[in-house]
């Protein structure tokens, strides 16, 4: 019996009790926070998405290139709209991924889409590739769960987790397990296929709860078939806070704490800027602040979320241990990630060749996506003009493979602690580690002076540095495997 279109769509009307208690105090009189409720995001007021499309007409041109086969942009296209130059390369790359000639079938990359993305329990993306599998109109039966699924997908599950949480566990065993399995075996192009769309819908979901993006209603679909949501949340839930009525009462920070805030970040950068030409570390003192900046990665946040139990969803159909994850390292003590270094295993000079000679052309792709990100730059920072952001950019991709225990034996970790302010390094590790809990708080309360252009391009240096940290122990064990 197939899955009904239907039996994924979850009343999106609940009301928690923190909205509840919300309404009680607006009836009251009391004011209270209120998120963007329509529009792309829950983050960003969809006017600033709008003018954005409108002043660059380039814009216009590659919403009306990534149109879906209904005939309607999404969501997640036109905030990240927002830098047009950097949108072309990934739709470009994304394009590729699921649609040019590959290695893999069409219906199973999509499918593999969804089993990285519930990982998450992101139902956007979910919602997205299921609606592709409708119309495709083949293997229907897997929507109804993982375990309807042929069993060499699901022997994909092992590496989805890993990578998807704690990456440094993956090992060559891993990639011999998966392309040494008689009838339900990989080849190495196959896998590097999958591994690559794993990566990329990993950090995918990161970008789509980074960026507050709002579940989606596909009102031409013929099916009926509308967004999967998280059936015990609030529609609240991406906009506020789990603790928002603690807050109802307290003031947002004034105008010149954030000024001042702004103020202090750029005489940081310039004080670095001259400490660098005049004094170098010594490598012994880099590789101390790398090890003390992982160390002191693990606890940011971790205080807050400890208690924290994500609630079943219907998306949780695609998930196996679903309690698996990057929180429960750091929970049961287990020793550090390794130390990564990049100049044993680096991106450019290793992961590049491997990936683009068994799967060709992505390479090329995925290092122009990852250069983008990297190198995007208006020579703006908030209300200042001229300035040079690369150090800025370089702590925020660097402090991400940090986490990730990836070390770069040119880069003073030192410069981390210096240019990122505590709400930021939180921001950061709730967006890459566990995304389904960033809330508009969090968003909220780094660079209050700052566009949100400019915020959305922090969301898109976390999601490429996360791609690529994934990808490196990935290749790498590949590699391992090969040889």
């Amino acid at each position: 019996m197939n899955v009904s279109a239907e039996s994924f769509t979850s009343n999106p009307f609940h009301i928690c009790n923190i909205c509840q208690k919300v309404i009680r105090k607006k009836e009251k009189g009391v004011r209270v926070p209120r998120p963007f409720s329509s529009g792309p995001s829950a983050f960003i007021p969809e006017e600033e998405i709008v003018e954005a499309s409108q002043v660059d007409p380039h814009t216009e041109q590659i919403l009306a290139e990534a149109y879906s086969p209904s005939g309607h942009v999404d969501h997640l296209t036109r905030v990240m709209g927002l830098h047009p130059h950097y949108l072309e390369s990934f739709l470009r790359s994304q394009f590729y991924l699921l649609r040019m000639d590959g290695p893999l079938p069409l219906h199973c990359r999509h499918y593999i889409a969804i089993m990285a993305a519930a990982r998450h329990q992101c139902s956007f993306l979910v919602s997205l590739h299921v609606r592709e599998f409708y119309r495709m109109g083949m293997c229907l039966d897997w929507l109804k769960g993982l375990q309807y699924a042929p069993q060499r997908l699901r022997n994909l599950n092992e590496i989805n987790k890993i990578l998807a949480h704690r990456p440094w566990l993956i090992t060559k065993e891993h990639i011999q397990n998966l392309v040494k399995t008689g009838e339900h075996s990989w080849s190495l192009a196959e896998l590097v296929h999958a591994v690559v769309l794993l990566a990329h819908f990993h950090a995918l979901a990161s970008f789509v709860f980074g960026s507050g993006i709002n579940p989606q209603v596909d009102t031409q679909n013929a099916n009926g078939f509308q967004s999967v949501y998280i059936s015990n949340y609030c529609t609240c839930d991406l906009a506020s806070d789990h603790h928002l009525d603690r807050d109802l009462s307290s003031t947002s920070p004034g105008t010149t704490d954030s000024v001042s805030e702004l103020e202090a970040l750029m005489d940081r950068m310039k004080r670095l800027q001259e400490e660098r030409e005049e004094d170098e570390a010594s490598q012994e003192e880099m590789a101390t602040r790398f090890e003390k900046e992982k160390k002191e990665s693990l606890l940011v946040g971790s205080g807050d979320m400890k208690d924290e139990v994500m609630p079943t969803s219907k998306v949780s159909r695609f998930v196996e241990d679903a309690t698996f994850g990057y929180q429960n390292f750091a929970r049961h003590g287990e020793d550090n990630p390794p130390t990564f270094r990049a100049q044993d295993y680096s991106w450019k000079d290793h992961g590049f060749s491997l990936v683009n000679r068994l799967y060709s052309d992505i390479g090329l792709l995925l290092d122009d996506k990852f250069r983008t990100a990297c190198d995007l730059t208006y020579y703006n920072m908030a209300s200042h003009e001229d300035v040079d952001t690369t150090m800025l950019r370089r702590a925020l991709f660097n402090y991400v493979h940090c986490m990730y225990g990836i070390r770069y034996d040119d880069y003073d970790y030192g410069e981390v602690n210096q240019l990122l302010e505590r709400s930021l390094k939180v921001y950061i590790k709730t967006v890459t580690c566990y995304p389904e809990r960033t809330t508009r708080r969090m968003y909220d309360s780094y660079w209050r002076q700052f566009r949100h252009s400019e915020k959305v391009h922090v969301n898109l240096l976390l999601m490429e540095a996360r791609m690529q940290a994934e990808l490196l122990y990935a290749l790498r064990a590949i590699t391992r495997y090969m040889t």
